[in-house]
């Protein structure tokens, strides 16, 4: 049986590494005013987070719509006996929905099982990679599915924010809404629950809310596997990688970019830890 694996953008995994691992990686969509954008496709996160930082009306984005998704289970349908399906927290995003509604519109031409991860980020792309490993190791749909749903259970995403201004224009603050008010100059610490953003630590300091990053990661061990991300500060994630390296077993961190659709809501500056745990 062949079976193919579909995400979406908000996973923030690098290209080659999506590629590689035989992932179909369907886009967002970002909003300058009437310009639509496509997430990794129409515009880089250099050119996106100079535009963000420079625009005076935040941008919006948008899921993919339900032709999207058809077009790209149909193309895999040609070779493949079976699709999943695996996205960002529907609490977050319409992306989940529309992928629901194009297996409607596909009429049961090929089998799909569409997944809501309750991640975002590298959270859902660590997901999106376990289970596309073992969809090209050979393994059945239902083989991947289970290996989703056993990494939905074991993943992490943690950030710090330089600011929550743009999660609060962008209105996907969820339970982080707590941190508003004249704190909107603290570097917050968040972390992904339940499939919505929630506060963790306030911190003065971007040190103090990158220590306690640190702590939460080593809180989550033994670890599987563990990336990092950052938005305008490539430095700063690498210096944070070095520090995370050592609670991973082969000492391999993941590096990356957070996106254009997510960087929306995170904004520049912000720094991001995506993780499985083993178990």
């Amino acid at each position: 049986m062949t079976v193919r694996v579909v995400t979406d953008s908000t996973g923030d995994l690098p290209h080659d590494v999506a590629a590689a691992a035989g992932l179909t990686v369907v886009p967002l969509n970002i909003h300058f005013g009437t310009e639509t954008l496509r997430d990794g496709v129409d515009i880089t996160p250099d050119a996106f987070y100079a535009r963000l930082v420079a625009s005076k009306r935040l941008p919006t984005t948008s899921q993919p719509s339900a032709g999207a998704f058809v077009e790209a289970y149909q193309r895999l349908a040609r070779d493949a006996d079976a699709i999943v399906s695996v996205h960002i927290s529907a609490k977050l995003s319409g992306t989940y929905n529309s992928a629901l509604q194009a297996v409607q519109l596909l009429d049961g031409a090929r089998p799909v099982d569409v997944l809501d991860t309750q991640q975002a980020s590298l959270g859902l792309g660590l997901i999106a990679l376990a289970a596309a490993r073992v969809a090209k190791a050979g393994g059945t749909a239902t083989q991947v599915v289970e290996e989703a749903r056993r990494a939905m259970g074991q993943a992490r995403f943690f950030g710090v924010v330089d600011t929550l201004e743009y999660l609060e224009k962008g209105g996907r603050i969820g339970k982080a809404q707590a941190f508003l008010g004249n704190v909107l100059k603290i570097k917050p610490v968040l972390a992904i629950q339940d499939g919505v953003a929630h506060p963790v630590e306030r911190c003065r300091t971007m040190q103090k809310a990158l220590d306690r990053l640190v702590a939460m990661v080593e809180e989550a061990a033994p670890i599987q596997e563990l990336g990092v991300l950052h938005s305008t500060t490539p430095e700063a994630a690498q210096a944070l990688a070095e520090r995370v390296r050592r609670f991973t077993p082969d000492g391999k961190v993941l590096m990356g970019r957070i996106g254009p659709v997510v960087g929306t809501y995170l904004g520049p500056g912000a720094l991001g830890v995506g993780l499985l745990r083993r178990g």
